[in-house]
C-alpha cells in the first residue's frame, strides 16, 4: 500500500469534524452535563468488536482536540492497518465530558471510513493476484468524498478521478448527444477536450467489443468497458493490444471478481466499495 495522505490537515477534514460536532452538541451535550462533574478526568479506549481494515483515526483524533487542547490522544494503530477483535486502536486521557462528548462523533467516522476500506482490502486481495487495481467511484456520500476516497486508499484501493474536473469520461449519456455516438463526432469530441483541457486524461466508454476499433483510434489513455462478460473482456484486450488501458465497471462482486481479472484488464472501478460498504463494529470503553 502507497503511503497515505495526510488527511488530518486537510481543511476540508477539520471543517467536516466541526460541523459534525456542532450537529450532535447543538447548545450542549445535556446528559453530560447534568451527570458529570467539571473536574473529573478520565481514560477511554476505541476497540475494535470485529476484524477489519482501519481508517479515520486522524478523524478521532481531531474530534476529541477539538473539544479541548487537555485531551491527550495516544494512537496504538495506524490507518490502512489490519486489527482483530478486541484490539485497541487508540486511547484518549483528558476532562470526561468532553470524552464523553465526541465519542459518538469520532466512533461514527471510524466505523463508516473502517468499514469502506475493509471491504476495499477485500477486493484488493483478489484483484492482486492478477496485477490489476481497484478503483475507487463518484458514488460516494454527498460531501462526504474525501473521507471515502482516502478509506478506499487506506484499503489498498487507487482512486479513480475525483470529481468532474480532473478527467474526461465520455460515457454512454454523453456519446448520446453526438448524433448516435458516430466516430467522427467522437473524434470532434476528444480533439475539444484535448485542446480545452490539455493535461487531463480522456477515458471513453464502450459496450461492446465491435465498438474497440473506433475508439482506439481517437487515441484516448482509458477505455471503460461497460458490463461485459469475461468473454468480451477478453477480446477487448487482444482488440486494444495495449494501445490504452482497459477499465472493467458494471455488476463486479467479489464473486465475479477473479474471473473479470484474469481476462487481462488492468483496472476495476466498483462502486460497491464506498455506497454499500457495512459499517464496522467499534466502541469506545472506559478504563
Amino acid at each position: 500500500m502507497s503511503e497515505l495522505p495526510n488527511i488530518g490537515d486537510d481543511a476540508r477534514v477539520r471543517d467536516l469534524v466541526r460541523r459534525a460536532l456542532k450537529e450532535d452538541i447543538g447548545s450542549g451535550d445535556a446528559t453530560s452535563l447534568s451527570v458529570v462533574a467539571d473536574d473529573r478526568t478520565a481514560k477511554a479506549s476505541i476497540v475494535a468488536r470485529e476484524k477489519c481494515v482501519l481508517s479515520g483515526l486522524p478523524l478521532a483524533q481531531l474530534v476529541f482536540q477539538e473539544l479541548s487542547p487537555d485531551i491527550d490522544v495516544k494512537v496504538e494503530s495506524r490507518d490502512g492497518s489490519a486489527v482483530a477483535s478486541g484490539d485497541a486502536v487508540m486511547t484518549i486521557r483528558g476532562p470526561a465530558r468532553n470524552l464523553l462528548t465526541g465519542e459518538r462523533t469520532a466512533l461514527n467516522f471510524m466505523q463508516r471510513m473502517s468499514g469502506i476500506a475493509t471491504l476495499t482490502r477485500a477486493y484488493v486481495d483478489i484483484a492482486s493476484r492478477y496485477d490489476v487495481a481497484v478503483l475507487d467511484t463518484r458514488k460516494t456520500t454527498p460531501t462526504l468524498r474525501v473521507l471515502e476516497k482516502y478509506a478506499v486508499l487506506c484499503g489498498g484501493g487507487k482512486n479513480h478521478r475525483f470529481g468532474l474536473y480532473d478527467k474526461i469520461m465520455m460515457k454512454d449519456n454523453h456519446l448520446a448527444f453526438m448524433a448516435g455516438g458516430g466516430e467522427g463526432r467522437i473524434a470532434e469530441a476528444v480533439r475539444n477536450a484535448r485542446q480545452k483541457f490539455p493535461g487531463i486524461e480522456v477515458e471513453i466508454e464502450v459496450d461492446s467489443p465491435a465498438q474497440m476499433s473506433m475508439v482506439l483510434d481517437q487515441n484516448p489513455e482509458w477505455v471503460l468497458l461497460d458490463n461485459m462478460s469475461p468473454d468480451e473482456l477478453e477480446e477487448c484486450v487482444r482488440v486494444c493490444n495495449g494501445r490504452a488501458r482497459l477499465e472493467a465497471s458494471g455488476g463486479i462482486s467479489l464473486e465475479t471478481l477473479a474471473a473479470i481479472c484474469a481476462t487481462g484488464i488492468d483496472a476495476v472501478s466498483v462502486g460497491q466499495i464506498t455506497h454499500s460498504a457495512r459499517s464496522i463494529d467499534l466502541a469506545m470503553d472506559f478504563c
